[in-house]
C-alpha cells in the first residue's frame, strides 16, 4: 500500500465515522412514559424489569424550575410554562424527573428530546427543591431528537 492509498483510506474512514456511529440513545427504542406505570399508577413490569439500568426516554425540557441546576423535568408534551410556577395550572401525569450529569442547558420547550439515565424507582423528595418523585432518571445526559 502506498501513501496515497493509505491517505484515501483514512479520508474516507474519517469522513464516514459520523454516518455510521450509533447514538448511545440508538441501542433500544426510548421507552414511553405511559410505558412505566400500570393503569392503576403502580409501576409496569417494563419499569420494574429496568430499575437500576441505564434507558432512553423521549420528551420535552420543561422550563426549569432554578437555574445552575442538574435537575430538570421531562414531559410529554410541550409546556411553554413552568407547570409547577403557576398557580391554577394543571399537574401533568406524564412527566419524569431527571437528574443530569451536569449543568442543565437549557433546550427549547418545543424542541424533542431523548434522555438516557439510570432508572430509578420510588419515593424521593430533592432536598434542594422540594421536588418529589416516584419515578427518574440519574447520572442523566440528554440530546435533541
Amino acid at each position: 500500500m502506498n501513501r496515497r492509498t493509505l491517505i484515501r483510506a483514512f479520508t474516507l474512514a474519517a469522513a464516514t465515522a459520523p454516518l455510521t456511529r450509533l447514538p448511545a440513545f440508538a441501542e433500544g427504542a426510548p421507552i414511553k412514559m405511559r410505558d412505566l406505570y400500570n393503569k392503576d399508577l403502580s409501576f409496569s413490569d417494563l419499569a420494574l424489569s429496568n430499575e437500576g439500568k441505564r434507558v432512553a426516554v423521549s420528551g420535552f425540557m420543561a422550563p426549569p424550575l432554578k437555574a445552575e441546576s442538574v435537575f430538570f423535568v421531562l414531559t410529554k408534551k410541550p409546556m411553554a410554562v413552568c407547570p409547577f410556577c403557576e398557580p391554577g395550572m394543571p399537574w401533568p401525569d406524564d412527566i419524569l424527573a431527571i437528574y443530569a450529569r451536569r449543568v442543565v442547558k437549557v433546550i427549547g420547550f418545543n424542541i424533542p428530546i431523548v434522555t438516557e439515565g439510570t432508572l430509578e424507582l420510588g419515593d424521593h423528595v430533592d432536598p434542594d427543591l422540594g421536588f418529589a418523585s416516584k419515578v427518574r432518571l440519574v447520572d442523566a445526559t440528554y440530546a435533541r431528537a
